[in-house]
């Protein structure tokens, strides 16, 4: 409420005559204006409005609590998805219009769990509240709510005023609003018609008959003619501080700057002006009422907020450990380097050492050996010719290559002890003076794979002897 960053407008609606205060500004800048009944108050306040160049995007606004019906009811404890039926119907009961015409809004208050629900119910007329949202539209102005002015003088108090149960009665032009607070929640409301301090009491002593409340801890009274009031003899009876409301000191910066000759009008329009976004009794209805979040949607927020602070925290931290382990790791890695070179060095080298080996001892265990066969070709080839490719694998040996005079190394190849069937594969051409060939030639002696070694013999099992009679004893005969 106090220290606002915008403007927050209210207007309290009265027999057809607008009361309007405007807070803005840390300072506690404040503007407050009426606009009296006639053909077209919407047209009044919106030429004030442009008069005293105010820019207003919402206005919430507050009835006079004759302009509604507030009542408490009980009801048997039921299913939110219910309750709002009952509650209609318990309601046509309490209000003096039909019930096609009826607004309302409800609120639970504290019940034992063991006895019916107390219910606040607060309802007014349809053609209240068309009037109210065609007076707005004609100001280009969003309702933020719709409610009793009277219910929104709590937002006036400071926070901790001492008085648990408190009676509030504020006087407005020769009307008395009687509000009952209970931990500075909304417990009823009444218009009373008052002359005096005697007429209040007996108000008083009947709401609290009302309430259930053997007693209460502060009886308050502001507004027109509050002086006299707190001054009457018949207040002291109730034993409890009868005084001024206990109000915070920035509205009380606001309220002394509000115009005398209409002190309890404004003093209304003001409240209305600071009230709550999420009021006791809303009247208007859910699609026209602004996206607030409420208390159990704040505390979820907060929570999900905290919860994710504590997982980028934790993920934080956790990053910043590996990153501080992986540092440490790669230090250590760098002052094995030297060492892991010259052990990746031993490693090729050893690894090229078996290879080389493996190489020879293939070569040792081929069928085939290349460097004999090569040498004797080199010895029986003549000199004026060459080899080109030389092809050798275990049925024979495939050349190519140029030569003076190429049907003549058909006869040297087959005077070879390794070679047999020598013969072209293509036909000779020429190439300059020398001629192409490719000659293809068989092994003569072809090692033959060594024979698997038998395998040892299990020796059979002697024949098992026939059944028979045994030697008859000496000196015995059968037949």
């Amino acid at each position: 409420m106090i220290g606002m960053m915008g403007p927050r407008a209210g207007l309290y609606l009265r027999d057809d005559r607008l009361t309007v205060v405007v807070a803005s500004g840390r300072r506690g800048n404040i503007q407050c204006f009426a606009v009296e009944p006639g053909e077209l108050p919407g047209t009044g306040l919106k030429t004030e409005l442009e008069t005293r160049q105010l820019r207003l995007r919402g206005m919430r606004v507050g009835l006079a609590r004759a302009l509604l019906a507030v009542k408490i009811l009980e009801l048997p404890r039921t299913s939110g998805s219910q309750l709002p039926a009952m509650v209609a119907y318990e309601l046509e009961r309490h209000v003096p219009f039909p019930p096609e015409d009826m607004r309302f809004d409800f609120a639970l208050l504290p019940s034992d769990v063991k006895a019916p629900m107390r219910i606040l119910v607060g309802a007014c007329e349809r053609r209240t509240m068309d009037g109210v949202l065609r007076l707005l539209e004609e100001t280009r102005l969003k309702p933020a709510a719709l409610t009793a002015a009277c219910h929104d003088l709590p937002a006036l108090l400071r926070r901790r005023h001492g008085a648990p149960h408190a009676v509030w009665a504020h006087r407005a032009r020769g009307a008395t609003d009687l509000v009952c607070l209970n931990q500075r929640r909304l417990e009823l409301s009444r218009t009373v018609p008052v002359k005096d301090g005697n007429e209040l009491a007996n108000e008083i002593i009947a709401t609290l008959r009302l309430l259930g409340w053997k007693e209460c801890d502060a009886v308050w009274i502001s507004g027109d003619d509050a002086p006299e009031f707190l001054a009457a003899p018949a207040l002291e009876q109730f034993a409890v501080p009868v005084t001024e409301p206990p109000w915070a000191p920035s509205a009380l910066a606001l309220i002394r700057k509000l115009p005398e000759d209409d002190f309890g009008d404004a003093m209304l329009a003001l409240a209305v002006a600071l009230g709550s976004q999420r009021p006791t009794l809303n009247l208007l209805s859910q699609e026209l009422r602004p996206r607030t979040l409420s208390t159990g949607q704040l505390v979820t927020a907060g929570t999900v907020t905290i919860t994710a602070l504590l997982g980028l925290a934790l993920a934080v931290g956790q990053g910043y450990q590996q990153h501080r382990y992986a540092d440490r790791l790669s230090r250590a890695i760098r002052a094995l380097d030297a060492e892991v070179k010259t052990v990746d060095a031993l490693s090729a080298e050893l690894a090229q050492k078996r290879r080389l080996l493996e190489t020879i001892q293939s070569v040792e265990r081929a069928d085939v050996r290349a460097l004999p066969i090569l040498r004797e070709l080199t010895e029986r080839i003549p000199s004026e010719a060459w080899l080109r490719t030389f092809t050798m694998d275990k049925q024979g040996v495939e050349i190519t290559g140029q030569a003076g005079a190429a049907n003549q190394l058909i006869p040297l190849l087959e005077n070879s002890p390794s070679l047999a069937r020598v013969e072209f594969t293509a036909p000779v051409t020429k190439a300059g003076d020398k001629e192409q060939f490719r000659i293809k030639a068989a092994w003569k002696n072809v090692p033959k794979p060594p024979e698997p070694a038998p395998k040892p013999q299990i020796p059979a099992s002697p024949p098992a002897r026939p059944a028979g009679p045994r030697n008859p004893q000496p000196g015995v005969s059968g037949r």
